[in-house]
């Protein structure tokens, strides 16, 4: 009986030292997120002041009217969604029309392209930049959208890695008798499948998401035009014509974050579930 109790007792400490690490890891990573918010409440001269006011006072909320005055951040906004929007419905629909390809279709050799399509992920994105430039330039993309969506359709191997474990913990019984019932593959792609799929497509769109509205290299290289720019071009513009409103700055970069965070917020119980489900068979 005192063994029992004793492993109990020992067992609620290592609890309580995990959670102690946990929560002290988790306010490091976190004060440069609460420095910014700080920080784009206050005036000028007070954010580099040491020891660091981390409670503003006054309180300036007029950084967030002054930033729309000093750029035009609605537009860079505006971009940035529509960007991100058009490379969501396009990584969804190629990743989940590959994965179900590989992980519901068998064909001769298909476990070898599944090798060769992850494979790819080992190429830098760097080394590949100057021939998609090129290759851009010829076709009269440079300076549209195009070569910032278009990609997104042609598939990309971790989104597809992800599905095609998750569509293979479903099971083939269903296919079997989606086929009696007449669904060709392409049926049992849309009606089977991507209905019960919802949880891993989602995951998918979030890290989508994610990559594209942060996404600056591949802006700063196609588009040209400052009417064009994506919110994290419009920032590193606003930062070079204002480097001494870092006030300023770190307003426009909350506002900047603010949907990454509120997407995560609501959605983080469906993303770590698909997280989850798509590791579970190999």
């Amino acid at each position: 009986m005192k063994l029992t109790e004793s492993r109990h007792i020992n067992s609620i400490l290592i609890d309580i030292l995990v959670y102690i690490i946990l929560g002290l890891g988790s306010f490091f990573m976190l004060l440069p997120l609460l420095w910014m918010v700080s920080s784009s409440l206050k005036d000028m001269g007070s954010i580099f002041i040491f020891p660091p006011k981390w409670i503003p006072n006054p309180i300036q909320w007029y950084n967030y009217i002054a930033i729309w005055q000093e750029a035009p951040f609605l537009g860079y906004i505006e971009n940035t969604a529509i960007i991100t929007g058009i490379c969501i419905l396009g990584d969804v629909l190629s990743a989940s029309i590959v994965a179900f390809g590989f992980a519901r279709l068998k064909a001769p050799g298909s476990n070898m392209l599944f090798i060769l399509v992850l494979s790819t992920m080992m190429i830098p994105y760097y080394v590949t930049i100057i021939p998609r430039y090129i290759m851009f330039k010829s076709w009269g993309w440079i300076d549209t959208f195009l070569p910032l969506t278009v990609p997104a359709f042609f598939g990309y191997p971790f989104f597809i890695f992800l599905l095609r474990q998750f569509f293979m913990t479903i099971p083939r019984e269903l296919d079997d008798a989606a086929r009696i019932d007449g669904c060709g593959s392409f049926g049992i792609y849309w009606k089977v499948i991507m209905p019960l799929s919802r949880t891993a497509l989602l995951t998918v769109g979030i890290f989508s998401f994610m990559e594209n509205w942060n996404d600056f290299m591949a802006p700063l290289i196609f588009l040209n035009s400052p009417e064009k720019y994506t919110i994290a071009l419009g920032l590193n513009f606003f930062r070079g014509f204002h480097a001494a409103h870092w006030h300023y700055l770190m307003a426009a970069s909350t506002v900047a974050l603010l949907p990454c965070l509120a997407l995560f917020f609501f959605a983080q119980r469906y993303f770590i579930q698909g997280i989850v489900t798509t590791g579970l068979k190999g």
